[in-house]
């Protein structure tokens, strides 16, 4: 497998170059590379890699259960799932549920599981299997896109395999797995999005109309940046931070028209990019998250029963300034300002302390993870005293160096120009920084769940950045070139063996008490 970079000047078969242009373009636009050549081993890497994931996250998909029922958060959003299903609304409306925090898509995955599977493990865990599966598969896809190698992609998508964060989220039937499989596919989207626009405007630039327009060219419809809207509107119609990509990703994609724009000389590509892009990127990224986020609630306007359908003339006057609104709306708003209020009050200044909470700063190296499910005793193994614990903990052979990795890929961003490591911090970023403003609130490592891909995807770049570094210098240094791939191979070999070692707290297989205490790194963990 080869790594190539966008310094490579050779012009793909099948695009005509103007006679105006020079075939080999030199520095003065970037070569016209839109994603990794090689495309039939892409594929049947993909499939290996597809085979392997799935392998991990179905095998023993059943265990553990709280005496065959769901643990953890699972007790909340299980029932949810299926009452949903069962309700004949598909929305929450058992009163004894009282306030629903979390939007429905989510738990319509977790419904559609348990309508094919039952309500059992199998049902509420099968849903969050595939997505964890189509989580390494998309990480996969986008690192191969990202660094135009397959090599570099196969590495980044063993690491998701490997990452003990997403193996364990996609065996539980919780909400923060679907939210990171559409926040990984909007992002995923946003690449290809890059890599269409500048083809688009390659074409433009041999065909020497790029002085057009002192704006530049209009690229027409972008699917890909459509489709990175839907996903974020799912997003947000499944955990209210959510919002926090659309913002963030918002910003990436005007970064990347940007860039597009100067790399081709468009004379003025900053009021180009607003004059053609803004308006279009805040339709898809902004506003359609909007559209998807209420048409979410269409099961709850049509229900009768469902949550604070009806607080018009109850909790909310029929009267005032906002009279004018429809009463479905002003209860939706009564209904939401509630689920804000909610999570405004989860503070540890309000009492609410949880034996597992952790704050932001400890994410990056999972210094304070979370005991999923434990059963202690010599019943639990049938003979002689055993453990059985499933605990969500990053491993250590990646999270460890979360903080190398982004050190590394802010240099690489602010000094080096990549635009990899921009694209990469910039989903990592959304994932913790928001976190930051209200550090008195309650938190769990299980927040953390959205970081897993991007420090997935950073590792994979500088275990890349190696190999190429070391490549171009091959004809006069031929040892560094070995030395690097002993390198990159024996880190590989150590995430897939912290991976096997980790497994059994991982799955709660069970285990000796010595093999617990062996497991526990750190005082952090127990």
């Amino acid at each position: 497998m080869t790594i190539t970079d966008e310094r490579d000047t050779r012009v793909p078969a099948g695009v005509e170059v103007s006679p105006r242009v020079p075939s080999r373009l030199g520095p003065e636009v970037p070569p016209p590379l839109f994603g990794a050549p090689d495309r039939r081993r892409g594929l049947l890497v993909g499939l290996v890699i597809t085979l392997i994931a799935s392998v991990t996250r179905f095998w023993g998909l059943g265990h553990p259960t709280d005496q065959g029922t769901p643990v953890f958060d699972e007790k909340h959003y299980v029932p949810q799932g299926w009452q949903v299903l069962t309700g004949g609304n598909w929305i929450e409306d058992n009163p004894a549920y009282g306030l629903v925090v979390h939007p429905p898509v989510g738990k319509w995955m977790l419904a559609a599981s348990e309508a094919v599977f039952g309500y059992g493990p199998l049902g509420w865990r099968v849903a969050p299997a595939i997505s964890g599966v189509l989580i390494v598969v998309l990480v996969y896809c986008a690192v191969r896109r990202l660094t135009r190698s397959t090599l570099v992609g196969a590495i980044a998508g063993l690491f998701a395999i490997c990452d003990s964060v997403l193996f364990v989220q996609s065996r539980m039937g919780m909400l923060d797995i679907f939210q990171t499989l559409f926040v990984v596919a909007a992002f995923a989207a946003l690449v290809a999005d890059r890599d269409q626009v500048r083809e688009r405007m390659y074409r433009v630039y041999m065909e020497g109309r790029i002085g057009d327009s002192r704006f530049g060219p209009r690229l027409g419809f972008r699917w890909y940046r459509f489709t990175a809207g839907v996903m974020l509107g799912l997003n947000c119609g499944t955990k209210w931070s959510g919002l926090y990509y659309v913002v963030f990703f918002t910003v990436l994609a005007i970064g990347f028209d940007v860039a597009t724009r100067r790399a081709y000389h468009v004379q003025r590509p900053w009021l180009g990019t607003l004059v053609r892009d803004v308006v279009p990127a805040g339709a898809s990224l902004a506003v359609m998250p909007v559209i998807i986020y209420f048409l979410c609630y269409i099961p709850w306007f049509n229900s009768e029963t469902a949550v604070y359908r009806y607080e018009e003339g109850n909790a909310i006057g029929t009267d005032g300034p906002w009279a004018w609104i429809p009463g479905a709306w002003r209860s939706l708003w009564y209904y939401e300002s509630g689920i804000l209020e909610f999570h405004s009050g989860l503070t540890n200044s309000a009492g609410n302390q949880h034996p597992w909470e952790s704050k932001p700063w400890t994410w990056p190296m999972s210094l304070r993870p979370m005991l999923y499910a434990i059963e202690n005793g010599p019943d639990q193994c049938g003979a002689g005293e055993c453990v059985r614990a499933q605990m969500l903990i990053g491993s250590p052979a990646m999270w460890w160096l979360s903080l190398p990795m982004l050190l590394w890929g802010l240099w690489s961003w602010i000094v080096r120009r990549d635009w990899r490591y921009a694209a990469v911090l910039v989903g990592y970023f959304a994932g913790i920084l928001p976190w930051f403003l209200a550090l008195d609130r309650q938190m769990y490592f299980f927040y953390a769940t959205v970081l897993a891909p991007f420090l997935v995807m950073g590792l994979a770049l500088c275990c890349g950045d190696l190999l190429r570094s070391a490549a171009a210098k091959a004809g006069q240094r031929p040892e560094r070139r070995a030395l690097a791939i002993i390198v990159v191979s024996v880190y590989v070999a150590l995430v897939v063996t912290n991976f096997v070692w980790l497994w059994p707290i991982l799955t709660a297989s069970p285990i000796s008490p010595g093999m617990w205490r062996q497991q526990i790194w750190l005082p952090s963990w127990s």
